[in-house]
């Protein structure tokens, strides 16, 4: 027998490669890209309303962590350190001061310190209000190079710099004590309202921060309007005084959703009743309505982040 005859003979017998073929899962396997899970981005497009609640649950570490980067920046080589939570409450309690003391002036009243401990409780809730809103509105373009490398919720972003500032908040809260204790006020039971009172502004602060920092991303003259409106905000809002001076008109200021609870904070610690629950309803409604729908309108927009960067 020839060479090529006996070739050709061994390349007929010889079996064909067997090709492995993908095995088709009708459960949809976990796909994961490093770290990251794409179940949330399918919860998005299956209409899951608490996927977005299971990943932040799931990357809470990341959530501390982020938080945690926000103050280490934030009081990295200062001088004054913590004292820089305090500052822009005390300059807010400042200002409302002087304006409490012209309005004394001007009525021809005696300034009592009942008249200033309300102003007092209201300038640090309004401070981390102010606080959140406006970083919150940059969040996501300062951590540009994260939003377009790195897969987790973005929703991280606007949540830890509303706990971030949440931090500064407590320490600002520790010196009102403080500042309250010599002022007279004493412990009530009116104070078991403070809990709901600070959970619906952090649940509005949020929303507003979730919202804005979505916005922002697209429409990039959305962070010089919030300047400007949280510039002016405060002369609208009743933090220098309290709506009931407006008499029967105290309407045009409580629609603001933040301002009942400014003036529950005030009833509840100054003096020593209960918040008005008509506008504290109507305040709790839009804070936890806009909070999901916040949450609606970022999960949305969240896939398109990486191209608008």
């Amino acid at each position: 027998m020839s060479v090529q005859e006996h070739s050709s003979l061994v390349a007929a017998a010889a079996p064909e490669p067997v090709v492995p073929q993908p095995v088709a899962n009708e459960a949809a396997p976990h796909l994961s890209v490093g770290h990251a899970s794409v179940t949330y981005e399918a919860g998005v497009r299956h209409g899951d309303a608490w996927a977005w609640l299971r990943e932040i649950v799931r990357y809470r570490d990341l959530l501390y962590m982020l938080a945690w980067r926000d103050i280490r920046v934030r009081y990295k080589q200062t001088l004054m350190g913590l004292l820089w939570a305090i500052l822009m409450p005390a300059a807010i309690i400042v200002a409302g001061v002087v304006v409490r003391l012209a309005m004394a002036r001007a009525a021809d009243k005696p300034l009592s310190m009942q008249d200033l401990t309300p102003v007092f409780v209201k300038s640090v809730a309004w401070a981390f209000f102010v606080a959140s809103v406006r970083s919150g509105t940059t969040c996501l373009i300062n951590n540009s190079n994260l939003v377009t490398r790195i897969y987790f919720p973005k929703l991280i972003f606007p949540l830890s710099t509303v706990l971030g500032n949440l931090f500064d908040f407590g320490v600002a809260s520790c010196v009102l004590v403080v500042i309250l204790a010599f002022s007279g006020v004493t412990v009530s039971s009116a104070f078991l309202w403070l809990p709901a009172l600070i959970i619906l502004l952090v649940a509005l602060t949020s929303a507003l921060a979730i919202f804005l920092s979505a916005a922002a991303l697209f429409l990039r003259d959305v962070k010089y309007l919030v300047e400007v409106f949280v510039m002016f905000a405060i002369f609208i809002t009743p933090v220098f005084f309290s709506a009931s001076i407006f008499g029967s008109w105290k309407w045009v200021l409580l629609i603001n959703p933040v301002a009942p609870i400014l003036e529950g904070l005030a009833d509840t610690v100054v003096f020593a009743r209960a918040p008005d629950l008509f506008w504290l309803s109507y305040s709790a409604t839009l804070s936890l309505v806009g909070f999901g729908l916040a949450v609606k309108f970022f999960r949305r927009l969240e896939g398109l982040f990486a191209e608008c960067i």
